[in-house]
């Protein structure tokens, strides 16, 4: 009973947001979005698509079209937006913390990044979500997929077991609404989503709540399975491998530049039009990666103009599958419906199979992604390769020959480092990534290596906290082979805050028992 009135707020929500379009900024404000975005009127191409509209859009734009067209008229494109709009604020930047722990400055930022329930307001990018939420911080003033697990597993050290469920509820929300979970609530993420984290995130609420959670949520795993494995043209996520098994890439519908990132991706377009639309194509399927970006994708391995991330079959994202499948199956077993169970089970076989045969490369002891389009794997060595340690999809004998490697190439003073190539992109070398350590350390428990796990835990607390004595601040990535740098690299500054640090530094303390 105490469920119900959960269900008629989202359903009541839900018919109110239905009422409202989901149309992106590009497509609402048309030439004024260009004109903003060509002109460089902020500094971050995702500032204006953030921002509110202080009155209808049409009147709006009826207003900037007889402004514009009237040569008679002399205006401002900046006073313009000033008077039309609320420029949004960058979250945490400017909170300065009281604490001297860390452990206690991060309860304290759980306040800050947490937003309540969404209200919904014409002409804004933000889809609402009907109950509470973390944002990252700094830029990101929405909820994103991915980071979400990791801000749980801080939230979880919290004891904040009702926020866990709330963003839990807003996932299972987007599903519903939208068929899949977005890249963010916004609606120029729409065309893509991130690393299917969704399933973990049931298991890690219900680890706290109990196995009702599986079968609660089991329409919205099924539903997000169906994206991944839809074969339409809109969703052209699934990849037939040369047997004849099925796994699957990163893939998004569109193929224009990045709303939030449009004058970044104009400038690194080819002149030649089919050309731009791939590389478009390219570069938003690396958003939906979370990877954005890195030698990952690159052909050449060093520049963002060779990217080619629909030819690659990723590693992670496979391992993140299997995880949902054994998950559904999981939760079918819980309803008694033994043949369900035992379908996903086979699928899930099937895939850790194809994972194994496609992506681990002996030679070099790694998992890598496999490129589809000249059939063979990816010569990138990158920490996209733990995940299916972290997963448990590889063997006992995998594991005792990737952690040489790991060792000697990723293990840097302050961490693992996230490929071993410097390209100036941000998911590269020197930079390091908290999902990225809890991944590799929760992975080397998995299999038993304990003291290597908890070297790579020490080295990441004690940068973190070295770097927050100094500067009050947690930020979104970290320079693991300078400890006297800050993380760098990509088209905007690196953000503090940090939802999915804060989350991953908590977890690691807690499980370590390290005097922070």
């Amino acid at each position: 009973m105490r469920a119900l009135p959960l269900l008629i707020t989202a359903l009541l929500f839900a018919s109110i947001a239905m009422t409202q379009p989901a149309r992106t900024p590009d497509e609402i404000y048309g030439v004024l979005f260009r004109d903003v975005q060509e002109n460089h009127v902020f500094p971050d191409s995702k500032t204006f698509v953030d921002c509110i509209p202080k009155r209808p859009p049409a009147q709006i734009m009826q207003d900037y079209l007889a402004f514009r067209n009237n040569p008679l008229v002399r205006y401002s494109l900046e006073r313009f937006v000033a008077d039309n709009f609320v420029v949004p604020v960058v979250s945490a930047s400017h909170y300065v913390s009281t604490q001297n722990d860390v452990v206690d400055h991060i309860t304290e930022l759980w306040r800050v990044l947490s937003r309540a329930r969404d209200t919904i307001i014409q002409g804004s990018s933000l889809l609402p979500l009907p109950h509470d939420y973390v944002v990252p911080g700094g830029r990101f003033r929405e909820i994103y997929y991915w980071d979400s697990y990791f801000t749980m597993l801080g939230l979880r050290e919290s004891g904040d077991t009702a926020l866990i469920a709330n963003m839990v509820r807003n996932f299972a929300y987007l599903i519903q609404q939208y068929g899949h979970i977005p890249n963010g609530n916004r609606t120029y993420y729409l065309s893509r989503s991130q690393p299917p984290f969704f399933s973990l995130m049931v298991e890690l609420l219900a680890g706290l709540e109990g196995d009702r959670i599986y079968t609660e949520n089991l329409a919205a795993l099924e539903r997000e399975y169906a994206y991944w494995m839809d074969k339409s043209a809109e969703t052209r996520h699934v990849v037939h491998m040369p047997d004849g098994s099925i796994l699957n890439r990163y893939w998004d519908a569109f193929s224009i530049p990045r709303q939030e990132a449009y004058t970044e991706d104009m400038a690194t377009a080819p002149a030649d039009p089919q050309e731009a639309v791939a590389v478009f194509k390219h570069i938003r399927s690396a958003a939906e990666s979370g990877w954005d970006f890195s030698s990952r994708w690159f052909r050449d391995g060093r520049t963002l103009a060779t990217i080619h991330t629909t030819d690659l079959v990723p590693v992670d994202l496979n391992c993140l599958l299997h995880h949902l499948e054994m998950t559904i199956a999981h939760a079918y077993a819980l309803t008694h419906d033994q043949a369900s169970a035992a379908r996903y089970t086979a699928r899930a076989g099937h895939r850790r199979k194809a994972i194994l045969a496609y992506c681990w490369d002996a030679r070099a002891g790694w998992f890598c992604d496999y490129d589809s389009k000249v059939n063979k794997r990816s010569p990138e060595l990158t920490l996209a390769g733990m995940t299916p340690f972290f997963l448990n999809v590889a063997t006992k004998q995998q594991a005792a020959a990737a952690v040489p490697l790991l060792r000697k190439s990723f293990l840097k003073p302050g961490g693992v480092v996230t490929t071993l190539k410097s390209t100036g992109q941000q998911w590269d070398a020197p930079n390091g990534w908290a999902p990225l350590q809890w991944m590799t350390v929760a992975g080397l428990e998995n299999y038993g290596e304990m003291k290597l796990a908890k070297t790579i835990a020490d080295r990441w607390i004690a940068l973190n906290i070295k770097v927050y004595t100094a500067t009050g601040k947690l930020t979104e990535k970290y320079d693991v082979v300078h400890a006297d740098k800050p993380g760098g690299g990509g088209e905007y500054p690196s953000q503090d805050g940090f939802g999915w640090t804060n989350g991953v530094l908590l977890a690691l303390i807690h499980r370590y028992g390290i005097n922070h």
